[in-house]
């Protein structure tokens, strides 16, 4: 096997998170070798700009922005916490829900952006600033997680724990005083619009309601459109035998499946992840899974 077939093997088994970080890294490289070619100049078609009037013109800005970063420790730290986020938060539930939050915060992130550069009565974001970076959606990840299971925890290098909410409290204390200082003004609100979105989805969560469906929806109906249509016909049986309260097996142990982890993480909101035993555990990652 080649050494591309080999690396393509391996990509296509990543999971959807695993890919974006895939991608933002060979987006960086590629960026790099334009600007050796002095043509940096086409990034700008895929940034964020501050002027609405300007993002009329390149709308897709809304979501490209997050795959362009500014310098390699920028997209260092926004993709190691992507990796830790997503692992667990996709751990837990659907991967598109995950994928939802983290989406969504990228877009709410950018329009305030865009609404605060617009509606400033002073020069806020400096002349002709732009958006880039993923640090809108990382940030509703974060307090997604910490909202939804304030009492999980990360081992930090290996030495000591420390529970997700007292980061998610640490990193909104440093955006504001920076923000405040004007330093960078414009990254940090994105940050806001992240932490908005991470918080707002996880409390609705907790209460039954994902918010994130329609938008769910959405996508897949966008995405089935590069998808190739198959020529095999859907043949219905209109007699099904064996059911369960008018439910076939198959949904019947789907609706089992999703009480079960339901009660698991009920459990985790009031106690902490630390709280399951082996077996929870166990379950939880074959249903991530």
């Amino acid at each position: 096997m080649s050494t591309f077939q080999d690396l393509k093997y391996k990509y296509n088994g990543l999971n959807t998170f695993g890919k974006i970080i895939v991608a933002n890294g060979i987006i960086f490289i590629a960026i790099i070798l334009l600007r050796v070619l002095r043509l940096g100049a086409v990034s700008r078609f895929f940034v964020l700009p501050s002027d609405f009037d300007d993002f009329i013109w390149q709308p897709w800005s809304i979501v490209t922005y997050s795959f362009i970063h500014t310098d390699l420790w920028h997209l260092l730290f926004n993709m190691l916490f992507l990796f830790y986020l997503s692992r667990i938060a996709v751990n837990l539930f659907r991967l598109k829900l995950v994928l939802n939050v983290y989406v969504l915060g990228v877009i709410i992130g950018g329009v305030l952006y865009m609404s605060i550069a617009n509606l400033w009565p002073t020069d806020f974001f400096g002349a002709g600033g732009t958006l880039r970076g993923a640090s809108a959606g990382v940030a509703a990840l974060l307090l997604f997680v910490a909202t939804y299971m304030p009492e999980s925890e990360i081992r930090l290098f290996n030495l000591f724990n420390i529970k997700w909410k007292y980061i998610a409290l640490i990193f909104i204390g440093l955006d504001v005083f920076r923000m405040l200082l004007g330093l960078n003004s414009g990254g940090y609100v994105s940050h806001i619009g992240g932490y908005l979105l991470g918080f707002y989805y996880a409390k609705k969560l907790l209460e039954g309601k994902d918010i994130g469906s329609g938008f769910e929806r959405l996508m897949d109906r966008f995405m089935s459109l590069f998808k190739p249509k198959s020529n095999l016909k859907t043949v219905y049986r209109k007699n099904r035998k064996s059911g369960y309260a008018g439910k076939t097996k198959t949904e019947f142990d789907t609706f089992n499946k999703q009480k079960q982890i339901d009660v698991i993480l009920d459990k985790i909101s009031k106690s902490g992840y630390e709280s399951l035993t082996a077996e929870e555990k166990e379950f939880l990652f074959k249903a991530g899974k």
